[in-house]
This record gives C-alpha cells, sequence and structure tokens, in this order.
C-alpha cells in the first residue's frame, strides 16, 4: 500500500526523495542550472548521499556505468540539457552495450518552450532511443513517482541497460501532493526443468565440452555455484571478452579469455567443441572473434545459450536450447548438476591440455622471446610486477586500446567468488572509460587497491577526473603507456596502408608533472628495474596519501604488441602486397 506524503513537494525534489526511496546513495554528475530544484531537493538528504561532482559528464557517466558493475546496483548520472546530455552519451552507448543498469537524469527546457530549438534544447527521445532502454520525459510532477519507479524497474530487470529521463524545469519547480512508489524490485526469468534437462543430456554426452561465461549479474553465489558445476564436471570455463572475472583465473579450470585477441590454441578448441554452454554473453562480435568461433546462424557446436533477454537469444545464432535466465538464477540451477563419466576421462585430459596452453600464452610473448638485445622496458614483465606487488583483489580498469591486451592477457583477475567485481572495462570500445572507472572504484570501494591501464591517447580523454578523485580521496594507480601514437589505429594503419603514417602521433605532456599538479604522485619510467621502485612507492603513497599516482612508462614505439613489433607489422603488409 502507497503512503501519501500529505505535503506538497516540487518536482525537484519529488525526484530527489525517489532515488533515496530506491536505495540510491551514490550518484555522480555535473551540475547544471536546468536541474537546480533536483540539487536542492538532494541538499534535504545530504547525510545520506553522496553526490561526486565530476569534471566532465562522459567521466561522470562512466563512472556511473562503472559503479554498476562494480557494486550490482543501477548507477546514477544527472547532467543538464544539451551540451551536458551530449557528452554523457558516450557513457550510456556503454551501459547499452555492456548491459549495466543506468539512470540517466537530464535537464531540459520547460515545455512553454518546447519545439523552439531554446537554448540547449533537444529531443532526447530520438537522440536516446537507438541507445537506452527506455527515454521518457516526464511533464507532469504528480507522476515522478511513477516514471522514477518505471525507470528503475526497466534499467535493472531482464538484460540491463540504461534508462534516460528528461527533467522539464516547469515540471521540476511545480508542486504536487503524491503517493510514494515502493523501491524497484530487478525481475529475473529462471530455467526451465526442460531445459536444464535437456542441457545436462547434451554435456554429458559431450565429448568436448565447454563454457563461456560473461554478462552482468554475477554474483558472488553465483560465481561460486559456476565454478562448483565446473570442478564436479571437469568443464573448461572461458570468461567472454572483458567478463574475465566470473571465474579465477588461477583456477583449475579457467580456460582463458575468450575476447579480442585470443590465443589461437583456445580459438581452435572452441571451434571443435561438441557442444558449448554460453551463460550470459551476447556472442556479440569481440566474443566471437568477428562472428569466426561459430557459424552463423546455425553453429557446427551444438550451442545452449543462456541470456537474460529472450529477443537476444536467436539474435544472430541459432542455439540447439536457448534459455531465457539471469545469471544468478541460471547458476542456483546448476547446484548438483551431474553429467556422469560417459567422457570424464577425456574431459580431464582436455583441462590439462588446456591449462598448458593457457600457460604457454601468458609467457613471456613473442615480442621479447625474439630480440637480439633484451628491452629496456618489458611490458610483460611491468606485469609480472604488478601481480607480484599488488594486492589480489586489485580492481583494474582499462579504457580501448593496444594497451589493454597487457592487462587482458597477462593480468590474473581474482574471480568474483573471492573479492567481487575485479575487471572494469568498456564492452562498447570507449576510450577514456579507464581514468572514471578508477576514480569511481577508489572512492566506493576505498580498501581494495585500484590500477589504471591508460594508453596515452585514452588517458588524456577523461584523466581531468583525477580532479574529482582527489576532492573525494581516490586514489587510483594510473599507469599510462606512452608510444607517441594512437596505437591500435596506427597498428591498422600498417596494416592496410603501410608505411603511409598519417592522422596518428601525438604530442603529450609530462605525465609525473601533470599528476603532481592535482596534488597526485608522478613517476617516469624508462626501465623495469625504475618501474619496481615506482609501482612500490605509489602503492604506499597511495594508501597512506589518499591521492591519486600516475606512472608513465616511456613505451618503445615498436612495441606495439605481444604478437609483433611496429616494423614487423608493416614489413609483414608490404610484403603481402608485393611492396
Amino acid at each position: 500500500m502507497s503512503t501519501v506524503n500529505t505535503l506538497p513537494r516540487s518536482g525537484g525534489h519529488l525526484v530527489a526523495d525517489a532515488l533515496i526511496t530506491h536505495g540510491v546513495d551514490t550518484a555522480f554528475g555535473v551540475p547544471g542550472e536546468s536541474y537546480l530544484a533536483v540539487l536542492d531537493g538532494l541538499y534535504e538528504h545530504r547525510n545520506d548521499f553522496r553526490f561526486v561532482i565530476c569534471r566532465q559528464e562522459g567521466g561522470a557517466a562512466f563512472m556511473a556505468e562503472a559503479y554498476a558493475k562494480l557494486t550490482g546496483k543501477p548507477g546514477v548520472c544527472l547532467v543538464t540539457r544539451g551540451p551536458g546530455a551530449t557528452n554523457a552519451a558516450i557513457g550510456v552507448h556503454t551501459a547499452f552495450q555492456d548491459s549495466s543498469p543506468m539512470i540517466l537524469l537530464v535537464g531540459q527546457v520547460g515545455n512553454d518552450f518546447v519545439e523552439r530549438e531554446a537554448f540547449q534544447e533537444l529531443d532526447y527521445r530520438r537522440m536516446f532511443g537507438p541507445m537506452a532502454k527506455w527515454v521518457a520525459q516526464i511533464d507532469d510532477a504528480a507522476r515522478v513517482p511513477e516514471y522514477m519507479a518505471h525507470a528503475f524497474q526497466i534499467a535493472t530487470s531482464g538484460r540491463p541497460g540504461p534508462v534516460v529521463l528528461a527533467l522539464p524545469e516547469d515540471m521540476l519547480s511545480a508542486k504536487a501532493v503524491v503517493a510514494e512508489a515502493r523501491a524497484f524490485r530487478s525481475v529475473q526469468s529462471h530455467p526451465g526443468a526442460a531445459d536444464l534437462a535437456r542441457m545436462t543430456e547434451l554435456l554429458a554426452n559431450a565429448e568436448r565440452p565447454f563454457v563461456i561465461a560473461g554478462g552482468y549479474g554475477w554474483t558472488r553465489d553465483a560465481a561460486k555455484q559456476l565454478r562448483l558445476f565446473a570442478e564436479a564436471n571437469d568443464l573448461p570455463v572461458g570468461c567472454a571478452f572483458r567478463f574475465q572475472d566470473c571465474m579465477d583465473n588461477s583456477h583449475p579450470n579457467f580456460a582463458g579469455d575468450v575476447g579480442i585477441g585470443i590465443n589461437p590454441k583456445l580459438a581452435a578448441r572452441v571451434k571443435n567443441a561438441d557442444v558449448v554452454l554460453c551463460i550470459g554473453a551476447r556472442l556479440g562480435e569481440m566474443t566471437t572473434s568477428g562472428y569466426t568461433l561459430f557459424d552463423v546462424p546455425v553453429p557446427k557446436q551444438k550451442l545452449i545459450h543462456v541470456h537474460g533477454d529472450p529477443a537476444e537469444l536467436g539474435r544472430v545464432y541459432q542455439g540447439e536450447v536457448m534459455i531465457a535466465s539471469g545469471n544468478a538464477q541460471f547458476a542456483a540451477a546448476l547446484s548438483g548438476v551431474k553429467l556422469g563419466d560417459a567422457h570424464a576421462a577425456q574431459r580431464k585430459s582436455a583441462l590439462t591440455e588446456i591449462r598448458a596452453d593457457l600457460a604457454g600464452w601468458r609467457s613471456l610473448p613473442p615480442l621479447y622471446k625474439n630480440r637480439a638485445e633484451p628491452a629496456k622496458l618489458n611490458l610483460w614483465e611491468v606485469v609480472q610486477t604488478l601481480t607480484r606487488l599488488a594486492p589480489a583483489d586489485s580492481i583494474v580498469t582499462n579504457g580501448a586500446g593496444n594497451f589493454a591486451t597487457w592487462a587482458h592477457r597477462f593480468w590474473p583477475y581474482a574471480g568474483i567468488e573471492t573479492c567481487g567485481k575485479s575487471q572494469l572495462a568498456p564492452t562498447s570500445g570507449a576510450m577514456g572509460y579507464g581514468v572514471p572507472a578508477a576514480v569511481m572504484s577508489s572512492i566506493v570501494a576505498p580498501e581494495r587497491t585500484t590500477i589504471n591501464f591508460a594508453g596515452d591517447g585514452d588517458f588524456m580523454m577523461t584523466s581531468q577526473e583525477l580532479a574529482t578523485a582527489v576532492q573525494y580521496g581516490g586514489a587510483p594507480i594510473c599507469i599510462v603507456f606512452n608510444n607517441g601514437m594512437y596505437g591500435t589505429i596506427r597498428m591498422h594503419q600498417e596494416r592496410e596502408h603501410p608505411s603511409r603514417v598519417y592522422g596518428t602521433q601525438l604530442v603529450n605532456p609530462d605525465f609525473a608533472k601533470y599528476a603532481e599538479s592535482f596534488g597526485g604522485k608522478g613517476f617516469t619510467v624508462t626501465t623495469n628495474a625504475e618501474f619496481d621502485a615506482a609501482f612500490a612507492s605509489a602503492l604506499a603513497f597511495t594508501r597512506t596519501a589518499k591521492k591519486p599516482a600516475v606512472i608513465e612508462l616511456k613505451v618503445d614505439p615498436q612495441d606495439l604488441t605481444p604478437g609483433a613489433t611496429l616494423d614487423a607489422i608493416s614489413e609483414t603488409a608490404r610484403q603481402a602486397r608485393g611492396l
């Protein structure tokens, strides 16, 4: 039964009260005159609510999206109309592709000015429609509780994602007496008995089964249930692109990451599997290596696809069994599932081979094996130092770029079961994500160490958010791979147009001094010995000073990927073209 507050409240105060009703205690944003009434409403809750003021709306939206990943709760972002909304769009797109629950509240011109192209006016339904689960405008203050409840319900149910609500100024200032809504309750599907029976039958008769885990909604319990299922049945588990923490990477059943730059031996194993159980991943372009691991539309492997959104099932791949279920709900149903001994010996043998393949893939890569002279700064050794010195439960963030390969391939992610979420990275491939995500996690989870992998181009897109870290006591350690270029684009440029370099060079600041200008600590590193000392110092500084640290790696431009130098990539392309 709803409780009616008999005091008239403005639309802005109703929005603020609704956030509290739905359990929101932290939000991210940039203030704007278009939603001053909401800020005034949040003032009433200032002792129970933290509004993290950011330096740019893109950074704020990234923080809200990463907050959803880290906490399992919907991320909330508040921005002003027009430019504020367009800046925040990158975070909305990331939340959509990453299936992260997010609420974006956007100021809007008053209804008395609408459709005149008034100052900073935009039609948000048209703008955000293709990249949000729902876009709406609240024109009546009396309907604020209804709209807000619906927004949280949609954002968190089924396949989670972003919702955008526009807040006209005249609505925010109008007053109404309205009933309170209840706190939202996420709704997820559960697997049916017949589907589980068919799944068990297929896996029990499989000689080369493989499991792929990914997507949003893995809890500690769900990750544990997945582990127990894999252990009991000797099943290899690969983690989908940028969901590598679904299973502890040191576990004997962990097979590696099924994503961009996949281990060729792992790719072959997925292609040659007779049954693949995919839990939670959409099986998009990156997880399927450009839709090559599975035939379209009917895979050669018998595919058991589990996903929270029925519309995603059969969208690209027609599975043998398609199960609409949330990850946690499906993982709970795996309890006690035993496949029998028909092919147990083959599964055990395969696990031994898979672990050997993974160990080889994570060993010193060809980039450094094939050199006559040892590298002054060996990036593989950099990750080994991090593995040795950083706490096992560290949160690792990154944006987009070749540099991220060093985190994906060589960092051993602790499983969600052990310490909660530890990988914050955009499946949307958004540059600039890593710094805001690191700032957010160091504020929200200060008891854990946060390490950000960033390229020089990636870092500079959102590095102003280091000011946000300082303001709120955040203390991430940012490791900047500085090679003076947009490395991923340069790599593709050399492959497609060898030696015709144009539009990819960068001139950078002194990153160490840049960090110090915010009150943080900066280091410039040219050798591995310097990095070892710098990282140890950065750990000590961030723990005591509660401020960020930046370690700039002076990376040899040749060290573009773990597999080949820049010159080797270019030479291979020239030979292929007869140049």
